[in-house]
């Protein structure tokens, strides 16, 4: 393991799919985790969607009561503090599966597991956590997070809620409103970001929900989705804070901030993972039984198209989930054993992995939308209505394109910070980059490879692409330097380029490590859908690189770089991309679900 793999790194690494973790990977324990997590929501959440559906928030509060009592609240939080102590996978894992049926619940789950518990587990003294952990860990209390101000959103360490010491030093008065504040109604504790006179950074403090306290609250908010998850704004006046509940040291709220986005962004892909798959199989369930001109709606070949679609893109989104889980749980293992607390362990480990855990929540808030849009229209006027499961997946699935980080942000977050890798010396790109431009200047090679083993094409595609985003990024920063910054849509073009990179790639890899395993005749829908994601990639590269290239570079530098990019797009073999397709939805229909 000491070869271990650094955030951003497969971009100038070629990964073998021996290296990689897949869902077929998962232990006994995990799958035994799973359909339980399964069983829960299948038993307690799906038959009840209306009731979330009707703003029924003391109902939420009632199941995340009971999933603290089956111990999914506390599957991240060490055993020390009444927790199951876990590793990184295993919470990605429930976080997935608890959070398919409803965005309400979702919303609560993730907003106490994570960001209100982890900070006071990750950053909290001991006694912090030994007097607030295991209440949250066991569902007795349930943590809200405030962050956002109404002045102050994406730029979150802008925040104007005060913090004045007391004379006697004894505690902080905090003053200031927040909004958007999940779980807000049934918590029993806040996190809280405040700033203490003029410092450039925010800190963090633990506040208990007493009204008697200087906290109040408006009413629920009214929104498109998630509506039995309980939004309020939160306000503190002159509300009383003993000094010890200061979180990590003064000034270190941003730092705070920014560490629980990173986990909370991998989660919230793994948490639209189940929504797809569960999207998928009720789409074709519908698609199976609804009948039109005296056959079922599968069989039209527009329907078909859509179906394929659907089930590829929650393929490549639990490919690329899990890989980068695994690779954070490596890195935790690892800090470990060189002596690093628990703590400090999973910080570093999700710090490391930080582009990668951007790239997800793009990639896959973007695929449960386009999912849930495309479930809708599989159930043609059906899918309007509030009777069928389709238009509150739609609307649920709107907030992952905003929370944890606005998807812009997120875009140009994994750019930046694999150029800010590189300048540290973390990660290569110089070196790859300037390889990449000779090869520009040299001769193609026109011989003729020998693709005759699974994926060769495809790996070497893949590799190619990555040469792509070394070019377009590369002349990027030649030209402008750090002043790249200011030129947000070249940033988001390269992001573009960068996620459609990790996310064919987890799937062509998962699905050789398949094939390996399995054999190539018993995973040919696989390979179908590992085929199509790369097709669909290897355009939208060719897209945001041509529109990248001709935006910055001009004259003979531009030709030369037009032509690096067909050079680097061009199959030598097409795919046919009909043919794919009709393999994947051929074995959805027979099997009536995602049954991937």
């Amino acid at each position: 393991m000491s070869d271990i793999t650094r955030g951003g790194q497969f971009l100038v690494k070629e990964t073998k799919y021996e290296d990689i973790f897949t869902p077929e990977d998962f232990s006994e324990e995990q799958i035994m985790m799973r359909d339980s997590v399964k069983e829960f929501v299948d038993k307690e959440i799906w038959p009840n969607k209306n009731r979330f559906e009707a703003k029924d928030y003391a109902f939420t509060e009632e199941v995340m009561k009971k999933a603290g009592e089956m111990g999914f609240l506390s599957v991240a939080v060490p055993e020390a503090y009444g927790g199951m102590g876990m590793g990184f996978v295993d919470t990605c894992l429930v976080c997935d599966y608890i959070s398919g049926a409803t965005g309400s619940f979702s919303t609560a789950f993730g907003a106490h597991t994570g960001i209100g518990t982890m900070p006071i587990t990750l950053y909290g003294t001991e006694e912090q956590k030994q007097k607030y952990v295991p209440k949250l860990a066991s569902g007795e209390w349930f943590g809200a997070y405030c962050l956002t101000e109404p002045g102050a959103g994406s730029d979150a360490n802008s925040g104007k809620t005060k913090a004045v010491l007391s004379a006697d030093g004894k505690y902080y008065n905090i003053t200031g409103g927040k909004m958007w504040i999940s779980n807000a109604g049934f918590c029993s504790l806040f996190i809280v970001f405040a700033r203490i006179e003029d410092d450039k950074n925010i800190t963090g403090f633990i506040i208990e929900n007493d009204p008697s306290n200087g906290i109040t609250m408006n009413e629920e908010e009214h929104k498109l989705g998630i509506r039995a998850s309980s939004t309020r704004q939160v306000f503190f006046n002159e509300t009383k804070v003993p000094v010890e509940n200061m979180l990590a040291g003064r000034g270190e709220g941003f730092k705070i901030a920014m560490n629980a986005l990173n986990v909370g962004r991998i989660k919230l892909a793994a948490a639209c993972l189940d929504a797809q798959r569960r999207v998928t199989s009720n789409a074709v369930n519908y698609a199976n039984e609804r009948i039109q001109f005296n056959v079922p709606i599968s069989s039209f070949g527009a329907i078909r198209y859509k179906l394929a679609e659907m089930a590829t893109s929650a393929y490549a989104g639990e490919s690329a989930t899990y890989r980068a889980a695994k690779d954070i749980e490596n890195r935790i293992k690892l800090r470990e054993a060189d002596g690093a607390s628990r703590q400090e362990a999973e910080l570093k480990g999700v710090e490391e992995f930080a582009i990668e855990c951007s790239i997800l929540k793009v990639a896959v808030s973007e695929d449960v939308q386009n999912c849930a849009d495309e479930g809708i229209q599989i159930y043609g006027g059906m899918g309007f209505s509030e009777d069928t499961p389709m238009e509150s997946a739609w609307r649920d699935a709107r907030i992952a394109r905003i929370y944890e980080g606005t998807n812009e942000i997120n875009r140009m977050l994994s750019v930046g910070m694999l150029i800010k890798k590189a300048m540290k010396g973390h990660v290569d790109l110089l070196g790859p980059a300037s390889k990449v431009q000779e090869e520009l200047m040299g001769i193609p090679s026109f011989d003729t490879p020998d693709y005759s083993e699974l994926f060769s094409e495809e790996k070497e595609l893949i590799s190619k692409l990555k040469k792509a985003f070394l070019m377009v990024a590369g002349g990027a920063v030649q030209k402008y330097g750090p002043n790249l910054e200011d030129h947000q849509q070249l940033l988001t073009a390269a992001a573009d380029i960068l996620i459609e990179i990790y996310m064919a790639e987890s799937t062509v890899l998962r699905t050789e490590k398949l094939a390996k395993k399995e054999g190539e005749e018993n995973v040919k829908e696989q390979i179908a859908m590992a085929k199509l994601y790369l097709y669909k990639a290897v355009d939208v590269v060719t897209q945001k690189g041509k529109e990248s290239i001709i935006s910055f570079a001009e004259g003979d530098e531009q030709r030369m770089m037009l032509m690096g990019l067909r050079r680097f797009t061009k199959y030598s073999n097409m795919p046919n991309i009909v043919g794919l397709r009709e393999t994947i939805t051929t074995k959805l229909v027979a099997e009536n679900s995602y049954c991937f």
